[in-house]
């Protein structure tokens, strides 16, 4: 659809549906003018946009793809409801007045009634692909509003019935558009594993013993994970790989006999004190 055309396509459109369907005869002229302008002949219909809206349910369309690149994403039409004023000229008739205006006016009336949707063959080319179907709806207004319409021409009030057109949308220019982001290229294979087993260090073995002496950790899933070990905040083992469920420390030589607080941590993922002595 057109960036700037869409109401005057969708104008357009309406008299072509009157002009091809209405079979009344003599055929009237069907015009699209103020009710201020005289032209388009004595005996016509004339459809008088008198009011733009914006469709309140597609306010707020998402940014959508644009059709041809998938690349691109365009941000929504502005989504309109049209409100016309349909109006019948004709020759008044010394005997029967108006009856000739009444008799225009009930024709284009039925074919609005029987094509409440405007085909395919009265689309102007720019309405063809359009994403919503144009619908025709007759809208019942007071006479107070009608007469509030008219008021604003110098010509006098004339029998007219409005008519709602939805829904028209109005594309928004191309400098608006963006590219879209950047989409999973390729999907993985997934991985099944066993359920987590976090490790942990059991005992320290021997209990006790001389300072200088190698002790051994022992414990559950320790194999690939690395080993801190400290006593009494003195780092004595620092990132060691384990390879199996044990690992061994050596002591320093210099510690004093008694009670010493030896710190085990296992990657981060586990931690526990040992109380541990050391012998004369």
């Amino acid at each position: 659809m057109s960036v700037s055309t869409a109401i005057g396509m969708v104008s357009e459109s309406l008299r072509n549906l009157l002009t091809g369907e209405m079979v009344i005869t003599p055929a009237p002229n069907v015009t699209v003018l103020s009710p201020n302008d005289s032209g388009g002949g004595s005996r016509r219909v004339n459809l008088f946009l008198y009011k733009a809206q914006e469709n309140a349910s597609l306010k707020n369309l998402d940014w959508q793809v644009k059709p041809g690149d998938s690349g691109q994403l365009t941000p929504p039409p502005l989504s309109l409801n049209l409100f016309y004023l349909m109006t019948p000229y004709a020759p008044n008739d010394p005997q029967t007045g108006n009856s000739a205006s009444h008799e225009i006016l009930g024709e284009a009336m039925r074919v609005f009634y029987e094509n409440p949707i405007i085909s395919q063959d009265y689309l102007v080319e720019g309405l063809s692909d359009a994403k919503h179907q144009i619908k025709i709806m007759l809208n019942t207004l007071d006479l107070d509003e009608l007469s509030r319409v008219w008021n604003t021409f110098t010509e006098p009030f004339r029998l007219s019935v409005l008519y709602e057109v939805s829904v028209v949308q109005v594309d928004m220019l191309s400098e608006s558009e963006r590219a879209m982001a950047e989409r999973v290229r390729q999907v993985g294979i997934p991985d099944f594993r066993a359920p987590f087993s976090p490790p942990a260090v059991d005992t320290v073995s021997p209990a006790s013993a001389t300072a200088g002496s190698t002790i051994t950790f022992s414990g559950q899933h320790l194999s690939g994970w690395q080993a801190y070990v400290t006593i009494m905040r003195r780092s004595v083992l620092n990132a060691f790989e384990i390879t199996g469920d044990s690992f061994d420390v050596t002591l320093p030589g210099d510690l004093d006999p008694g009670f010493h607080e030896i710190r085990v941590d296992i990657s981060h993922l586990f931690r526990k004190t040992f109380f541990f002595e050391v012998t004369p």
